[in-house]
């Protein structure tokens, strides 16, 4: 029985950890890897969870293998887990993957950032609520990958669908101008993880993804524990460990230009590093070359000690 609007949005007001989707060497799901991986992270204190999202290779999966990934994610998890599943593309398509959700029983959508060429905000504002026509589980678009006016990311929060704003641009002063005037029940959550949460914070923001925490959890569970005691001091002293590996995640890598392009290989990675499963990658993303995979453990090694020394 999925969460009613209220159960997701106390759900928001947290860490939200991203299920990257495990992939053999001949590149299909390793479905039972996801669910190993799910429940990891729910055994450490994980509640929300991002299926079929942007970092789990969203746009390298089919329709029916978004569907699918979600489903493993939805039965491997408890009842009182919530599963926001990535949602995105033409609006029929989207409309399509929607209803495949809700038969599945997921908890909420999450609208991914739009892949759209040339966009308008009056045109994604009706976007959005076409697909808010489509179901009555609740929506969380995922706000990146172009700069939107105040009064847009406004227009947004006040659709009725809408419990929450995934919020990932490097302004915090908009991200306040907006969450100080959009309705009081829709939750803001910081979607460049632990190196904004802090900032962000003092914004609106209610919960934060993981980064790192994706594959080291306490990271953010910690993290999220000093923001709503106020212990600003530990919430930096927190987000100060992850920044290294963070950092490592907004690399180029070896023979090409383009920024962020290693951060889902790091992350699966990290998993592996932890114990648990990362896999292969899927077109357009590269692998990490031999020196950035010495550099991940160099730096997942960094981030061990100092998880010993900040927060055990």
């Amino acid at each position: 029985m999925p969460l009613s609007k209220s159960g997701v949005r106390q759900h928001l007001r947290g860490v939200a950890a991203g299920l990257l989707t495990p992939f053999d060497d001949e590149l299909r799901v390793e479905h039972a890897k996801l669910e190993a991986n799910a429940n990891s992270l729910y055994d450490s204190g994980i509640r929300t969870f991002l299926a079929s999202a942007n970092i789990s290779e969203y746009h390298s999966l089919s329709q029916t293998e978004r569907r699918e990934v979600t489903e493993t994610a939805v039965n491997a998890l408890p009842s009182d887990a919530c599963v926001l599943a990535g949602v995105g593309g033409s609006t029929p398509d989207a409309q399509e993957l929607i209803r495949a959700y809700d038969r599945v029983g997921v908890d909420a959508m999450m609208v991914m950032p739009p892949d759209h060429s040339y966009i308008h905000e009056r045109g994604l504002i009706r976007y959005y609520e076409k697909l808010d026509e489509a179901t009555d589980t609740p929506l969380v678009p995922y706000v990146k990958g172009f700069d939107p006016s105040v009064r847009y990311l406004r227009n947004l929060a006040d659709i009725d669908g809408v419990v929450g704003v995934k919020y990932a641009i490097e302004d915090a002063v908009k991200l306040g101008a907006a969450s100080s005037s959009s309705p009081d029940d829709v939750v803001w959550v910081d979607g460049l993880a632990e190196p904004f949460a802090v900032s962000f914070w003092n914004e609106g923001i209610e919960g934060f993804s993981a980064g790192v925490s994706n594959f080291r959890p306490e990271v953010g569970l910690a993290l999220y524990d000093a923001l709503a005691a106020e212990d600003w001091e530990r919430a930096r002293r927190i987000r100060n460990i992850s920044l290294p590996y963070q950092n490592f995640r907004d690399e180029a890598g070896q023979n090409n230009t383009i920024e962020g392009a290693i951060s889902v290989s790091a992350v699966k990675k990290g998993l592996e590093l932890a114990g648990l499963h990362g896999g292969e990658v899927r077109d357009p993303i590269e692998p990490l070359s031999a020196e950035d995979e010495q550099r991940a453990e160099e730096l997942y090694q960094q981030l061990d000690d100092d998880i010993e020394r900040v927060i055990a």
